[in-house]
């Protein structure tokens, strides 16, 4: 039978990326979304509400995957929705599903906040892993919406005999509109204004990810790693960390991405310059920029999630991925993080998102 997979969250950037691999590689693909991106060739936009059981049921009547892909989640105010909410999501869609008794394979994308704790308690004393993560593991004795959406996978793999496979890439590098994390996209954006402004380009997080190692997952592998273990029986039922494979230091990494914007960088200088504060007031001169380079998006949100870039880059620790497991079992996509930072920068010009 014919692969046919159900993307969700394909407007994303895990979500995107991973539609346009699958597609490359002959799958039929259905993406699903609130808003679906019709603009990827060979793409099958869904529009659905994953909190909507009713809205679930009628626009995936006539659609039964054999392989899910679970990258979509919502932000709340507080962990105990995020868990309500996001574990919702997962169950309804599964029970959706679970009457055609066609779907072989759940795969579920996550991240390392399953190692540093949730946003309330992220990346604080008394909760730090040791590093490189690994994952063995064990779970934080903290509420994590991770942990309830792997539990409405397990408990569905349970009842409808279905394998599955989570996924937890560190920061993901790649290109998207309207996401909720976007590391890279964010970085190239307050370069752009500091290019244009002549503001300096400090560098926005503390002087333990300045030092530190560090990694950084790209979209391109984790969508590799995804479909990998997708049609990989002995990949099946298994946790995978996932990230580029090399190792960096952002006191490396900063003075790259400055000479690729042809600016200089200035590194950590006793002071966490966080990026939400520094960019607060950047949204009108973002519409100002979009009108005199005629770029395509001038709402600065839509490009920019300085909070969660903040997140990362001011942990009080350094974080590196062990990729040690998905090595053995035969997982051996690699990629330069210079690379994965370079490309999205240059797509992101060439498809006129930044000047």
């Amino acid at each position: 039978m014919k692969n046919i997979a159900l993307v969700v969250g394909a407007t994303g950037i895990t979500g995107s990326n991973l539609a346009e691999k699958l597609i490359e590689k002959g799958w039929m693909t259905y993406g699903l979304a609130r808003n679906p991106n019709a603009n990827l060739k060979g793409l099958i936009p869904v529009a659905a509400d994953l909190l909507n059981p009713e809205d679930l049921a009628e626009k995936l009547a006539q659609i039964s995957p054999t392989h899910v892909f679970f990258t979509s989640w919502l932000r709340n105010d507080t962990e105990a929705e995020n868990i309500r909410v996001n574990g919702t999501m997962v169950r309804n869609l599964l029970n959706t599903l679970s009457e055609k008794r066609s779907v072989q394979h759940v795969a579920l994308v996550t991240g390392l906040k399953h190692y540093l704790g949730p946003f309330e308690e992220y990346a604080k004393a008394g909760t730090l892993p040791e590093t490189p993560v690994r994952e063995e593991h064990p779970r934080l004795n903290l509420e994590n919406f991770y942990y309830a959406q792997e539990d409405e996978i397990y408990a569905a793999s349970e009842r409808d005999g279905f394998t599955w496979s989570i996924h937890r890439p560190h920061s993901v590098v790649g290109k998207a509109v309207g996401n909720l994390m976007n590391m890279g996209t964010t970085i190239a954006v307050y370069a752009s204004i500091c290019k244009e402004t002549g503001r300096p380009f400090h560098f926005p997080g503390s002087a333990e990810q300045w030092n530190g190692l560090s990694d950084v997952t790209d979209a391109r592998v984790l969508a590799e790693q995804m479909i990998w273990a997708a049609i990989t029986p002995k990949a099946h039922n298994e946790a995978f960390n996932v990230t580029n494979g090399d190792i960096f230091r952002w006191k490396w990494l900063w003075k790259q991405i400055a000479e690729w914007f042809g600016i200089e960088p200035v590194g950590f200088d006793g002071v966490i310059h966080s990026l939400e504060k520094e960019m607060a007031t950047d949204a009108d001169l973002w519409k100002k920029l979009a009108a005199e380079y005629n770029l395509k998006e001038s709402e600065i949100n839509r490009l920019a999630s300085a909070w969660h870039t903040d997140l990362d880059l001011g942990r009080p620790m350094e974080v590196m991925t062990d990729m040690s497991k998905s090595r053995k079992l035969g997982f051996t996509v690699y990629q330069d993080t210079r690379d994965s930072f370079f490309d999205l920068f240059q797509k992101l010009r060439n498809e006129n998102l930044i000047p």
